[in-house]
């Protein structure tokens, strides 16, 4: 299927490696997939559902032992340690690709490998990064080819001599022992062995996507965030791009997939990514961004009518459903997608399940794991942006973090500058809920909702961030959002979902300098009544709560200094400049 030499030689050398008893490329077509998911459904890897509720979709079950991400198992594996930096796992690439060639020498015999060449971005765009992953998993290949746009329009974007992620997977024996998936940011390389679920084994998804190419950004002048990026349309037609981060838990898709609430007539919100954000600076000298992947890996448990219908709506054909509940009709079911809950239905775990069998203490007794997946096309979301294949993306007016916090951090805030969004991004926090193990209310950092998935020092991460403001003529403007306040009963105080529109108003309007704020402390606040609150159950007093700076704030100056004295001198000093501004404003 290709000439390109680097391509072959280096497919030949892992042939040789894992010894799988056939090669087979994958193309792209359609007949090839479905020949593929006939053979998947005759081993029983995975299992046609119900096809005149679910088209197209099918259900497949990992091991029990490989259910999710495995942090502690994840590495960074550039050639000084120090690179790495004190937010990852770190192994040194010699003594790493020694150890694990000797896992997968032999591991494809007696199995078929799969070479899927694969497109993060639209094809023909500036953005696009190539990569080709081998495995043996039709699973994987059935995912990739809904998560990524691959087959021969990948080999077509290199032609004979253009470079490539490369990407070996093998799932052999599931062993947790020698479980490993280790990420060469130099050599623009990832391995994985030993798991078949999804961030483990989609390399093109977080560690192609993130881990990969943040390095490559930082190298290369560009960006790689774990951001949603919509686009919200106003009653004249204008629409405002924004991309945004936040921590789990934080209703990211929600946000991405919102719709406006009913005194939002005329106003619409476009999809164009749900999770990861690529951002370049455009020939305007704005920021322009696009979605790499091509479908949405989303959490099943939760997806419901009421809080994310277009979600529900795209998984409903064309998905693979993973570790989800499976009832008598071959239609699938998870907690919290209805109150109709199955007298009988078969586990993720693959047995017998009734009701009684759920034990809140444990959630694995529920019908569904916990960390339940659908990988679904996104051009099926019924609000996908007419921009989603754009190869110039999109351009990008706001950025927003966020996070889960009960008191302190105000419904939303806009930074003074650039750098002082970099240093509200760095230090944005979650507390963790009673649902997390360990104390409640512990907060803990993320910045940029990217602490997982940064492939190199964090602080050399931040010190990018800064120098990219350097070079963005029109920078967007930068904000920060909490959708959980709580009052002293613990309720929340603002209504969230679909009524975040309201909060996305007012960040549009300061976008286009419609409206005034309150300089304070913190940044610039909203005057009570810019933000809309018709057809709310929420009065002027607690309006006036969510959007004053408590004093509280004084109290986490400490901890964001402990925090960046973990970044072994590696902090930028703009950051810290902002921690010490933020400090005297509070002193004032």
């Amino acid at each position: 299927m290709t000439n390109n030499k680097k391509v072959l030689s280096w497919l030949d050398e892992m042939v040789k490696l894992t010894k799988p008893d056939e090669v087979i490329w994958i193309d792209g077509s359609d007949a090839q997939k479905e020949a593929l998911e006939k053979e998947a459904c005759a081993t029983g890897e995975i299992k046609a559902l119900n096809p005149d509720k679910f088209p197209g979709c099918f259900l497949h079950r990992t091991a029990q032992n490989d259910v999710a991400r495995v942090e502690n198992k994840t590495f960074i594996c550039s050639r000084r340690k120090e690179d790495a930096g004190p937010t990852n796992n770190w192994m040194d690439p010699k003594e790493t690709y020694e150890k694990l060639s000797k896992l997968y020498d032999g591991a494809m015999t007696g199995k078929k490998m799969y070479v899927v060449p694969f497109i993060m971005g639209p094809a023909k765009s500036p953005f696009a990064k190539v990569g080709i992953e081998l495995t043996d998993s039709i699973y994987v290949v059935l995912n990739m080819l809904i998560m990524t746009r691959a087959g021969k329009i990948a080999l077509e974007e290199i032609g004979d001599d253009g470079d490539f992620t490369k990407c070996l997977h093998a799932s052999k024996d599931l062993s947790d022992e020698d479980k490993y998936i280790c990420h060469f940011p130099e050599d623009n390389t990832i391995w994985s062995i030993n798991s078949a679920y999804g961030g483990n084994a989609l390399l093109g998804k977080k560690c192609m996507a993130l881990r990969i190419a943040s390095y490559l950004g930082k190298e290369e002048g560009w960006m790689a965030e774990h951001m949603l990026i919509l686009g919200l349309q106003d009653p004249k037609g204008e629409i405002t791009y924004i991309s945004a981060a936040f921590p789990s838990a934080c209703g990211k898709t929600n946000l991405a997939m919102l719709i406006p609430p009913a005194e939002y007539a005329g106003y619409k919100v476009f999809t164009v990514g749900d999770d990861i954000a690529w951002l370049r600076v455009g020939d305007d000298g704005r920021l322009w961004a696009v979605n790499p992947e091509a479908g949405f890996f989303g959490v099943a448990p939760g997806t419901s009518e009421k809080t994310n219908p277009n979600a529900l709506h795209t998984a409903m054909s064309n998905t693979i459903f993973t570790n989800v509940g499976l009832k008598d009709d071959d239609t699938v079911w998870w907690e919290g997608l209805d109150k109709d809950v199955p007298e009988h239905a078969i586990d993720w775990k693959g047995e017998e399940w009734t009701p009684d069998k759920f034990n809140k203490e444990d959630k694995l007794t529920s019908c569904a794991h916990p960390n339940s997946r659908f990988t679904a096309p996104a051009r099926q979301c019924p609000c996908v942006s007419d921009q989603f294949d754009a190869p110039q993306g999109v351009p990008i007016s706001a950025m927003v973090f966020g996070g889960r916090r009960a008191t302190t951090a105000p419904l939303v805030y806009q930074t003074y500058s650039w750098n002082h969004g970099v240093f509200v991004g760095a230090t944005m926090a979650s507390e963790t809920t009673a649902a997390a193990r360990g104390a409640v209310g512990v907060l803990r950092r993320d910045p940029m909702a990217m602490k997982p998935f940064i492939g190199y020092h964090v602080g050399d991460y931040l010190a990018h961030w800064v120098k990219m403001g350097k070079t963005i003529p029109n920078p967007p403007k930068i904000f920060h959002v909490n959708w959980f306040r709580q009052d002293e009963n613990g309720n929340f105080m603002w209504p969230g979902f679909g009524e975040n529109m309201r909060v996305l108003e007012w960040i549009v309007k300061r976008c286009k300098g419609e409206v005034d704020a309150r300089e304070t402390a913190i940044g610039y606040l909203p005057n009570v009544e810019d933000i809309n609150v018709n057809g709310l159950d929420i009065d002027k007093a607690t309006m006036e709560r969510l959007l004053r700076v408590e004093e509280t704030w004084k109290e986490e100056v400490p901890g964001m200094r402990e925090f960046f004295s973990t970044f072994e001198g590696r902090l930028p000093k703009e950051v810290e400049d902002e921690l010490d501004a933020l400090e005297a404003r509070l002193n004032k």
